[in-house]
This record gives C-alpha cells, sequence and structure tokens, in this order.
C-alpha cells in the first residue's frame, strides 16, 4: 500500500492546497472552475499563424490496438473520435505513427506510409466530422500526427525487441540483454530513416492535418540522439551533431511539403529507476531507485545534472530550444525522461505499471518538476507555443492547477493524455459547464500501460464501460495480482 495519500483524499480545494505547501512544492491551483468566456483554458491562442480557440492539447500516445499491418483498426477510429468530441482545440499527433514497420515500439502500433495512407486520412476526416457534429466547425481545430522511430525500444513483432540504438549504453544495454555485439546504426542507416521521416510527412501532408510532430522525447530514436555524447562521427558528440538528424528532417519536411513542424521533447531525463530489492516482497514491486552506474559522471541522459542524474539542468533544453527557433519551429512540447526508465518523472502514478516501480516520491513533486520546468522554459522563450505536461495525476485539482498555469503564463496550454482515455470530454465539460464529473477521471492505476505491456490492446480498463466489458479485464486483474 503507498505511503502517499490519495489526491481523492483531499476533499476541498483548501486541502489540496494545503498539501502542495506541506511537500512544499511550488505550484498553485484556482479556487473555482470558471466556464467560457471567463475561463483562461477558453481564450484564443495564435499557433505559428494558426487561430485555436481554447487551451487544452490532446497529447499522443501510443497505440496498441492498430492492425497487425499498421493500419488504422476500429478500436482507433473509436478512440480519435473521443479526441473529436473532446473539445480540445489542438490534436497533438493523437498518436505516435512509426515511419516504417520495423519502427514500431509494439506489434500493434499504427504505421504512416503509402499502405496506411487511406486509412489514416479516414481517420483524420472521421476526427474532423465528430467534432464538427459536436462544436459546429472545425475552423479552429489544429490537428497533426506524431512521427515517431522507436529506436532502442523497437519490438515490431510478438518474437520480442529488435532494438535500433546509437550508442552503447551502460545501464540500459544490461537491462534489456543487449549482447555486446549489437550493431549500432550506422550512418548510412540514419540517413534512410530521415527519408521515411519526410516520406511519411508527405503522407501526412495528403491525409490533411496542418503540421507534424518530429518526435523527440521517451527514450525512443530521436530522443537518444540528443545524449549520443560518445558516439563518433557526425550525428554524435557536439550538440550540432546530435542536432544533425532533426535538421536534415527538418529540411527534408520543408523542401517537400507547406506543414508546420513541431517537437515533443524530454527536456530532461535521470538515471534508469528499478525496484528496491531489499523492499521487494515475491513479486510485489518496491520503490524505485536509482540504478547502479559505474562513473562519477552519468553522461547518458540529456538534460540531467551529470554529477548528480536525479537531479535537472535547464541548460541543455535551452541549447536545444535555441536551435528549434533557429530553424523556425515555434510549436514545442515539453515532456521529460521515459517511460521504460524512470515514468515517475514522466508521468506521475501512485499505482506503478507491470514493469515500474512504486513510487519513490509523492506523485505531485513530478507533477510540480514539469510543472515548474515549464514555466521557466516559457519564461525564457516566449516567443515559442509551450504545451504543459504532467496533469493528470492532479485528477480533481487538474483543471483548478491548469487554469493556474495558463493565467499565470506558465505554459501557453495544457496537454492530457491518459485523462482523455478515461473522460474523453473533461474539456468540454470544464469549458462549457465549470465542472466535471470525479467518477470519471483517471486515477493512474497504469492500466493503460500494464494491459499493453501484457499483449492486450491498450484503453481504459477501469473506467471506460467499453474496454471493462471486454474479455480482457479479466486477464488484466490477474496480471496486475501477481506483482502489486
Amino acid at each position: 500500500m503507498s505511503q502517499y495519500p490519495r489526491v481523492a483524499s483531499f476533499k476541498s480545494v483548501t486541502a489540496f492546497r494545503e498539501h502542495l505547501r506541506a511537500l512544499k512544492l511550488s505550484i498553485e491551483c484556482d479556487d473555482t472552475i470558471l466556464s467560457a468566456p471567463d475561463s483562461p483554458l477558453a481564450s484564443g491562442l495564435d499557433v505559428d499563424g494558426f487561430q485555436i480557440s481554447n487551451r487544452w492539447v490532446i497529447h499522443p500516445m501510443e497505440g496498441w490496438d492498430a492492425e497487425e499491418n499498421g493500419n488504422v483498426s476500429e478500436l482507433v477510429r473509436r478512440r480519435w473520435r473521443n479526441f473529436g468530441r473532446s473539445g480540445a482545440k489542438w490534436i497533438w499527433g493523437g498518436e505516435a505513427m512509426a515511419v516504417l514497420p520495423e519502427a514500431r515500439a509494439n506489434p500493434r502500433q499504427l504505421v504512416i506510409n503509402d499502405k496506411t495512407r487511406d486509412g489514416l486520412a479516414r481517420l483524420h476526416d472521421e476526427l474532423l466530422a465528430t467534432h464538427c457534429a459536436e462544436f459546429g466547425t472545425v475552423g479552429d481545430l489544429l490537428v497533426g500526427f506524431q512521427l515517431t522511430h522507436s529506436g532502442r525500444f523497437s519490438r515490431p513483432t510478438t518474437t520480442g525487441h529488435a532494438p535500433k540504438i546509437l550508442y552503447r549504453h551502460p545501464i540500459l544495454d544490461s537491462k534489456f540483454n543487449l549482447p555486446e555485439d549489437h550493431p549500432i546504426l550506422s550512418d548510412d542507416e540514419i540517413a534512410r530513416i530521415v527519408d521515411h521521416f519526410i516520406s511519411a510527412a508527405r503522407v501526412a501532408e495528403q491525409c490533411g492535418v496542418k503540421f507534424v510532430d518530429v518526435k523527440h522525447c521517451h527514450g525512443y530514436l530521436g530522443h537518444e540522439f540528443l545524449s549520443a555524447y560518445s558516439r563518433p562521427g557526425p550525428y554524435g558528440g557536439s550538440l550540432e551533431n546530435r542536432t544533425r538528424f532533426l535538421r536534415e528532417v527538418v529540411a527534408g519536411i520543408r523542401a517537400t511539403t507547406s506543414l508546420k513542424i513541431a517537437v515533443r521533447l524530454s527536456a530532461f531525463d535521470f538515471v534508469p529507476f528499478c525496484p528496491d530489492p531489499d523492499q521487494q516482497e515475491g513479486t510485489k514491486l518496491g520503490p524505485g531507485i536509482p540504478e547502479h552506474y559505474e562513473s562519477d559522471s552519468y553522461e547518458y541522459a540529456f538534460g540531467a545534472n551529470r554529477e548528480d542524474p536525479v537531479h535537472y539542468k535547464l541548460g541543455e533544453a535551452e541549447e536545444f530550444l535555441k536551435v528549434l527557433r533557429g530553424l523556425g519551429i515555434r510549436m514545442v512540447n515539453i515532456s521529460a525522461g521515459s517511460p521504460y526508465c524512470n515514468p515517475h518523472i514522466q508521468r506521475p502514478a501512485l499505482f506503478p505499471p507491470s514493469d515500474g516501480y512504486q513510487p519513490p516520491e509523492d506523485p505531485l513533486v513530478g507533477c510540480a518538476r514539469q510543472i515548474n520546468f515549464t514555466a521557466e522554459i516559457k519564461k525564457r522563450f516566449p516567443d515559442l507555443v509551450i504545451v504543459g505536461t504532467a496533469y493528470s495525476y492532479l485528477q480533481d485539482y487538474l483543471p483548478h492547477v491548469a487554469q493556474w498555469a495558463v493565467r499565470t503564463g506558465r505554459t501557453d496550454a495544457v496537454g492530457l493524455g491518459r485523462m482523455v482515455l478515461a473522460y474523453p470530454t473533461l474539456p468540454s465539460d470544464t469549458l462549457h459547464k465549470g465542472c466535471f464529473e470525479s467518477k470519471l477521471l483517471c486515477r493512474t492505476f497504469s492500466d493503460c500501460t500494464t494491459g499493453p505491456r501484457s499483449g492486450l490492446v491498450s484503453g481504459c480498463y477501469p473506467l471506460d464501460p467499453y474496454y471493462r466489458r471486454r474479455p480482457e479485464a479479466q486477464e488484466l486483474k490477474q496480471i496486475k495480482a501477481k506483482f502489486l
């Protein structure tokens, strides 16, 4: 049982605020949820020349329920219809789309290429139609696709991992059982991957979206480039080299499409964590502790303090954002860490996924860490349009904190991920009613991760009746019973 109180146990804004202060967290929450047009979340925003009419964003997530060939399934269409009726005016990718089949993070992830183009175009059209039916217009709705290569975490078939790595990592190579002779991506292979990103962007434009996100977060290939300090040659070492992949992809997209370009960024990372073996009982997970590493300076995490890699340094993210600014990229979605290595900094939760660990801190600390980091970025880069992350764990006080963060200029917009799997219409309810249904809120049980990691389709099994009725729901309960 967790030592940290559940958010639902705080029965008022005052009680929640007192807990934040007891934790010495420098985040605040507004006393009441304002509805449109008075809410700061209902104010318009210029996004690189496109006008959206509210500040809610749907984050890209990793789907585990496409067809085996990477095409759109009915489960994917259902999720995207929910995005359309959410009321959010910025759909940042919807979900990650692999630029080639072997780049998938799981065997049921969407692929974006000429073979899947028609299905993706219909998916986009269905989202627009649903949104228009609910809200009367799509003229203020900004939709893009997220392009990804899973890199080190590629798992395109059910037979196991097929990692594509940029350098040897002393912890992750061992953690994921990579042999010493596992090949490193060559410069020529990287050039071919660049071509696939460019081709995928052309497909995205043909599907009708307004922008593409060149993914640089969560341990996947774009993110791993940023920590390729030890890689020799043109794609490693200096910041110029570590951003060469991005710059080549951007140049190719600009040369062949008229799309806007965005980047979702893990702006800081920590050393990987693992369950504390001294506090583990049988198969029950212990609280997270940093993995052991040999050197005095940890040189494998972008944005980390190398001498103390459980804290961040702002400088590397600043330098990268200057690169984005120089490339004319104004849309930046700030995230952190990796779900495979240190999920407590990436998506704070009270209940861990099956391959995780019990939280090593009150999850609200993780929320505050990302919210405050994002505020620092926004202060330094007022010309960029910044989307904030790590709000779902705030649960009953998510709208209060989101409203405060936008009102005080700490972020331009607030993104929702797993929350909209449980409660798709939270943005619409808060904007149009000034309230929400507490029973629908995501309580971060991590079933939407544990299920897929065990080969089940993705969805919110505890709260979405559609998934609760599926046979996988019982299987998931048996899986969870083994480690919680």
